[in-house]
C-alpha cells in the first residue's frame, strides 16, 4: 500500500503483480527478494528493491518532484525517526489488541492507544506530518488505519475518541486518490482478522 501511494503521489504508471501469500509464493518474489521472502518488491530497470519504507525512500530519490521527504537535513531525519518508529511500534500494538482474549485485551488496548497518542502529539496541530503537504511520514502511516477498525471491534473503544486529532488526519488522507484506492474496506479486513483468528483457534 505504500508503494502503490508513493508510485501515485509521484504520477508514475507501473505494473503490479499480486502474489499468493498463503498459497505458494512465485520465483520471482524468491529471487527479487531471497532474505526476507516478503512483498513489497519494487522491480525498477531489472533490479529490485524490498522493505516497503526503503522503496519510499528510493521513489522519493529517484523522482524528486513533488517531494515526499523535507528539505533540510534535520527534517528528513526526523522523518525517518518517525517511520521507523511506526514500523517498529504501531503495526505489533494494532493486532494485538485482535490476537488477545480476556484480560490481555485491555493491556492491548492501553499499549495501542498509547502509540497513538504519541503520534498525535508528533502530528501537533499540523495537517500532515511533514507539515501542509501529504508526504513521507504520512504513506508510512496511513496503510496501518486500515487495521483500526478490527482492533476498535474487539477491544470495544474507537480511535475518534481517544484521538480525534489523529482520527481526523486520517479522514484527510482518505480524501486523497493515492490513498483511497490503495487502502482496502477496513470491514474486510476486519473480516480477515474474524477468519484468521478462527484459523488461529484464537477466542
Amino acid at each position: 500500500m505504500r508503494v502503490k501511494i508513493a508510485l501515485a503521489e509521484k504520477g508514475l504508471n507501473y505494473e503490479s503483480k499480486e502474489e499468493d501469500l498463503f498459497g505458494g509464493k512465485s520465483e520471482l518474489l524468491l529471487k527479487s527478494n531471497p532474505v526476507y521472502q516478503k512483498v513489497p518488491v519494487l522491480l525498477h530497470n531489472g533490479k529490485p528493491l524490498n522493505e516497503s519504507a526503503i522503496i519510499v525512500g528510493y521513489i522519493d530519490e529517484k523522482w524528486p518532484s513533488p517531494p515526499l521527504l523535507p528539505a533540510c537535513a534535520y527534517g528528513r531525519s526526523q522523518a525517518r525517526f518517525w517511520a521507523d518508529y511506526i514500523d517498529k511500534k504501531l503495526f505489533d500494538a494494532t493486532c494485538t489488541v485482535w490476537r488477545s482474549t480476556g484480560e490481555a485485551v485491555e493491556v492491548a488496548k492501553k499499549d495501542f492507544i498509547e502509540v497513538l497518542k504519541v503520534l498525535e502529539e508528533a502530528l501537533g496541530e499540523k495537517k500532515f506530518f511533514g507539515g501542509k503537504t501529504f508526504g513521507f511520514v504520512d504513506i508510512v502511516a496511513i496503510p496501518m488505519a486500515s487495521w483500526f477498525y478490527a482492533s476498535e471491534k474487539f477491544g470495544n473503544f474507537t480511535v475518534e475518541a481517544e484521538c480525534p486529532k489523529l482520527s481526523a488526519w486520517i479522514k484527510r488522507s482518505m480524501q486523497r486518490e493515492s490513498v483511497a484506492k490503495a487502502l482496502p474496506d477496513p470491514e474486510k479486513v476486519y473480516d480477515f482478522v474474524v477468519m484468521f483468528r478462527k484459523m488461529q483457534g484464537i477466542e
